[in-house]
């Protein structure tokens, strides 16, 4: 039996990404979104190391914070200064909390995304990055100018999401 592509439905990507969100923000985690970065993906490129940004998308973070079926757009300051983030949904590759890893992988996307934010950077586009699932390292994670840095996460028997640099 063969299972045509239109009676899998929608993508479920974008309802686990709220659900973290709202699970995170229930229990006063920071949710970090990691981000797959392309052509199609409109973030301050001076954060993005080995084509990912890691993004802080709490409510004390962001201005506008939409996570759409499509697209995950906010505003945010990055070294003073305003910027509108656009991340298609396909391109988020983990959410999790700061505080204890905990969170979920997503596949990286294997092809561009068909999906384009509006007004991309010009920046020249980074090189493509090994397939796989994996998060960005530490330094490449983008805060706003009043964050602190985040606490060592407790060392404990509960699964958690690793970082890979």
């Amino acid at each position: 039996m063969s299972i045509d592509s239109d009676s899998q439905g929608t993508s479920t990507r974008p309802y686990l990404v709220r659900a973290l969100h709202d699970w995170c923000t229930d229990n006063g985690f920071t949710p970090l979104l990691a981000v797959h970065v392309d052509e199609s993906v409109r973030v301050p490129m001076e954060f993005v190391k080995n084509n990912e940004i890691v993004l802080n998308v709490s409510f004390d973070a962001t201005s506008g914070l939409r996570l759409g079926n499509e697209f995950i757009d906010f505003k945010a300051r990055f070294g003073g200064i305003p910027r509108d983030i656009a991340v298609p949904i396909d391109h988020v590759i983990a959410i999790y909390a700061r505080e204890n890893g905990q969170g979920m992988a997503f596949p990286v996307p294997t092809e561009p995304s068909t999906l384009s934010a509006a007004d991309v950077d010009a920046s020249p586009a980074p090189a493509p990055a090994p397939p796989g699932l994996r998060l960005a390292s530490e330094p490449a994670v983008a805060r706003p100018d009043s964050e602190e840095p985040p606490p060592a996460p407790p060392a404990g028997g509960r699964p958690s999401l690793k970082r890979i640099k």
